[in-house]
């Protein structure tokens, strides 16, 4: 198929976007990402400043070579993007790009008790797949720095130690053992600040003391470490899931008792 005529820009300034040649046949579900994505980039790329009418309906559609419902579903998702606005009877205008920031979680974003718990719900979602894609994917290199970072659990608990490097350096490990870059760069974003007893006393508040609690949570750090040494995808899921969920549990029952580190 040859690709469509690339529109010039009439008197009014309106600017003209190419259509770039993917040399392969295309789908119907794909026209109206295709009709997005080079309106998009070209409005990215500075080429329709904000200010700039698009072309009409009927001139996407003879660009593209779609269906007027293929256009306005494309319109609509550039509106949802913040990318566009239609003013009716008029147009529609390329708005002036938003800086909306990148994903950001600091230190100030867990200043209470329920903040730590939003974060553990979000982890939860994240480190179960993490877990079970570990156990999949987990090399004889990965269990050894898991099996380093459990004996370091457990000489830091000897040692009197609150054991967030090593308890954090754990849950690190599982993330490298997905074999995908993402989890641990995610992991890396998050610090140990995602340990909740960085931000919550919760060895001094545990019903069960210091010792008996860190035991507690080495112990399902095991169970989780011989579910991917196994390679059991969903005894890994549901160990990680599991020790995540008890840690939102011992936060929730001593939400009204705990104290906050400075």
């Amino acid at each position: 198929m040859q690709p469509p005529p690339t529109i010039t820009p009439p008197d009014n300034g309106m600017a003209a976007f190419a259509l770039q040649d993917r040399g392969a046949p295309r789908r119907p579900r794909g026209l109206v990402t295709e009709v997005v994505d080079s309106l998009a980039g070209s409005i990215r790329e500075g080429q329709m400043p904000p200010g700039t009418k698009l072309p009409t309906e009927a001139e996407i559609m003879s660009h593209f070579g779609v269906s007027r419902t293929v256009v306005r579903e494309a319109i609509s998702k550039l509106q949802a993007s913040a990318l566009v606005e239609t003013r009716h009877g008029i147009g529609t205008f390329v708005l002036a790009l938003q800086d909306l920031g990148n994903f950001k979680i600091a230190a100030e974003d867990f200043t209470t008790v329920a903040d730590v718990i939003s974060v553990l719900e979000l982890r939860i979602s994240l480190e179960t797949e993490a877990a079970g894609l570990a156990a999949r994917r987990r090399s004889p290199d990965n269990l050894t720095a898991m099996k380093t970072a459990l004996d370091a659990f457990k000489e830091s608990i000897r040692q009197d130690s609150d054991a967030v490097p090593p308890d954090f350096q754990f849950h690190m490990e599982v993330a490298h053992s997905t074999g995908n870059r993402h989890f641990a760069d995610l992991m890396t974003y998050l610090g140990t600040m995602i340990i909740p007893r960085t931000r919550v006393n919760t060895t001094l508040n545990a019903p069960e003391g210091r010792l008996k609690y860190l035991q507690r949570v080495n112990t399902e750090h095991e169970d989780i470490y011989k579910a991917i040494e196994r390679q059991d995808v969903e005894a890994a899921r549901a160990a990680m899931r599991t020790h995540l969920s008890n840690s939102q549990e011992r936060l929730q029952k001593g939400k009204n008792l705990h104290t906050m580190q400075p």
